[in-house]
């Protein structure tokens, strides 16, 4: 049985605990500028961005003191598909329905995937954190000894030095996730994208360069066109558990002639296309099939629970 181990900030995996500190924060500041120069970074952002900085307590306690538990799957959908973000999806998907056909034509990529993350990250741009990025990313990278982070403070200094953004807009998670699709700097460096193509990506505040963003990064993943990422089936108990599992794929036809039952509404597809079944909380619980597209969402989150719920929330504020 698949459990997930859920923690505040789920966007983001941040691997191994902080070890010893190795340096004061003031040596690890001269590294960092150092590092951010001979990266090509101008003088006067370097010196602008770092100016003052301290390690962030407020950082460092929600690092340290993260909130960690199992949940089941059931647990896990009943919190992040609630009715309240579902009304937020379709009251978006009612605004926004021309905006989302424009991104799923440029992109192909399917408007369940694109809601389904802009709604479990943010809520539809509406929490997307107000921790100053560069503070938080030089704070982690001090306390945990991280080259990743400190590169992705660099990256933030990056986008400053490019003015795609000022630094008081680089806002977003204690992690260094920023805007409503929760990118980090380098994240957003290489595939944020400007929807209109008339400017630097403003993924805080527009919606189309949120979603275009979203749906530049499923594509470059490698999103298929006209594939579902999940849908919930129907299992006789026959089923031997030992069979299921992201890894085994199997044509439809063979999970068909299973006995596993695809539901009304579900998109028509080949018997010869490729599917996993995924039971997350073991025999007797929801049964999902998986396909390509799947793994490309775990590509945004390497969780099957986030991967899971990403295609149901998207089903049900598209199919309201």
């Amino acid at each position: 049985m698949q459990r997930r181990s859920f923690i505040a900030g789920m966007s983001l995996s941040l691997c191994a605990a902080p070890a010893a500190r190795a340096e004061s924060f003031t040596a690890f500041l001269a590294r960092l500028r150092a590092r951010a120069l001979a990266a090509g970074i101008p003088a006067g952002i370097v010196h602008s961005t770092t100016a003052g900085l301290t390690p962030n307590a407020d950082v460092l306690k929600h690092d340290q003191h993260q909130a960690e538990f199992t949940l089941t799957w059931a647990d896990y959908s009943a919190r992040v598909l609630s009715a309240t973000r579902i009304a937020g999806g379709q009251a978006k998907h009612a605004a926004d329905a021309p905006l989302l056909a424009a991104v799923t034509s440029r992109f192909g990529v399917s408007a369940e995937a694109l809601v389904g993350i802009w709604g479990i990250e943010t809520g539809y741009g509406s929490f997307q954190g107000s921790f100053h990025v560069i503070d938080a990313l030089a704070t982690l990278a001090w306390d945990r000894q991280s080259k990743f982070f400190a590169g992705q403070a660099i990256d933030a200094m990056r986008i400053v030095a490019r003015r795609d953004a000022p630094a008081g807009r680089l806002l977003g998670s204690y992690a260094g996730a920023m805007g409503q699709p929760q990118f980090m700097p380098g994240v957003y460096l290489s595939t944020a994208v400007s929807f209109a193509g008339d400017g630097a990506p403003d993924i805080w505040n527009s919606d189309a360069d949120s979603l275009a963003s979203i749906g530049n990064y499923l594509a470059k993943a490698g999103w298929q066109t006209g594939l579902p990422s999940s849908e919930s089936v129907l299992v006789p108990t026959s089923i031997d558990p030992a069979q299921t599992g992201r890894q085994a794929m199997r044509t439809l036809d063979h999970w068909q002639a299973l006995g596993v039952q695809r539901l009304p509404g579900a998109m028509p597809l080949p018997g010869a296309t490729q599917a996993a079944l995924l039971l997350p909380d073991g025999p007797g619980g929801q049964a999902f099939l998986v396909y390509a597209n799947f793994s490309v969402i775990r590509r945004y989150n390497p969780s099957d629970f986030y991967a899971l719920a990403v295609g149901a929330l998207g089903r049900m504020v598209l199919t309201a």
